[in-house]
């Protein structure tokens, strides 16, 4: 099946549409993508392991739920819909952090982060993630160095930090 996204301006105002193929490799598509971060109440933060067979960043750990908007789709319908597809989870309710346009080499992403708090089991999706697991963010930050993470996440944990959001 493919999947059909809305492209948007620097407003983020709908102005067509393209498929994933046509986005992911044309940064000049600006297409949305919602992020969201899941702590537990030892303000650990769970972080995905993208699957080896993802078309960006294979095999790096990455932020605890992200995935596209389909076209028509909201920023927080898009959010609750990845957190069940990708970790199983439906919480009660999600708190909205930021929003920003976030480009690299490959694509220009509109990401709406939201947070919130987990402590019941997650079932992780295989196709798409290899492994999850909660870290410390004083882990977080010791490993950076080490290019374990995806250039999003550590730009995303940047961005909650200097907004003061931290844990």
């Amino acid at each position: 099946m493919t999947e059909i996204f809305d492209v948007v301006d620097q407003s983020d105002q709908v102005i067509g549409q393209a498929t994933r193929t046509e986005v992911h490799g044309n940064p000049s598509l600006i297409h949305r993508t919602a992020h969201v971060l899941v702590f537990n109440s030892q303000n650990k933060l769970y972080l995905q392991k993208r699957s080896m067979n993802k078309d960006i960043q294979p095999g790096k750990w990455d932020t605890s739920v992200g995935g596209h908007l389909d076209a028509g789709e909201t920023y927080l319908e898009a959010a609750f819909r990845e957190m069940k597809e990708e970790l199983g989870i439906t919480p009660d309710k999600l708190e909205f952090l930021h929003k920003y346009i976030h480009g690299n080499d490959v694509e220009t992403e509109f990401v709406s982060t939201y947070q919130c708090s987990w402590d019941g089991g997650i079932v992780i999706e295989k196709s798409e993630i290899d492994e999850g697991r909660f870290w410390d963010l004083t882990e977080i930050d010791k490993r950076i160095p080490e290019g374990l993470f995806t250039p999003n996440f550590v730009d995303e944990l940047k961005r909650y930090r200097a907004n003061g959001q931290q844990k």
